[in-house]
């Protein structure tokens, strides 16, 4: 009886560590897949060219060309964007996104855009924790306590390569202290 149960906590065990294997190479796998997608990208130009050919970036380019910051950001950088994804612009409250790409509102668009870039090259492994200059004029918190995170955004997808920068997607939109969304809401 002692023998067979025995047996049956190891074949168990087996099997646990099997599946847990098996997770970890999917997730190995797919790590490597958004590793691949984000280098051919990075092959592609600057960060404009990237966020243009990767997934999950419509609304931002949507946004950065009603700002009129594509060629701006086409330059030479170098550029880090926190860049938010569509998911994240999906988060802003209802009508928020339409109000900011309307042309009466691009002076705010630009500074909520220009919010979320470094004028700076720093990848995911050179981030220290602090508060570090906007190109819009003020300051972000970086952290790295879980993760890299900016004013608390996290950051969902490091080091997406560009020739004049590097993209880090994140899952929020950031919004700098003087912007009353509400304002924009009531026009």
């Amino acid at each position: 009886m002692r023998r067979i149960s025995i047996a049956a906590l190891s074949v168990a065990a087996l099997l646990t560590l099997s599946a847990c294997s098996t997770a970890a190479e999917e997730t190995s796998m797919a790590e490597t897949t958004a590793s691949a997608e984000a280098t051919e990208a990075a092959t592609a130009g600057t960060v404009v060219d990237v966020a243009v050919a990767t997934a999950g970036f419509a609304t931002l380019v949507a946004a950065v060309t009603a700002a009129d910051l594509a060629e701006t950001l086409s330059g030479m950088g170098p550029f880090t964007v926190f860049a938010p994804t569509d998911d994240a612009f999906a988060a802003l409250p209802a009508g928020l996104v339409d109000a900011l790409l309307l042309p009466e509102n691009k002076e705010v668009l630009v500074k909520i855009l220009t919010y979320h870039v470094v004028a700076a090259n720093v990848l995911a492994a050179d981030v220290a924790d602090g508060d570090v200059a906007t190109v819009e004029g003020q300051t972000v918190k970086l952290s790295t306590a879980d993760g890299v995170t900016v004013n608390g955004a996290k950051v969902v997808i490091a080091d997406v390569l560009a020739s004049n920068g590097v993209i880090h997607a994140i899952d929020a939109v950031l919004v700098p202290a003087d912007v009353d969304v509400a304002a924009l809401l009531k026009k």
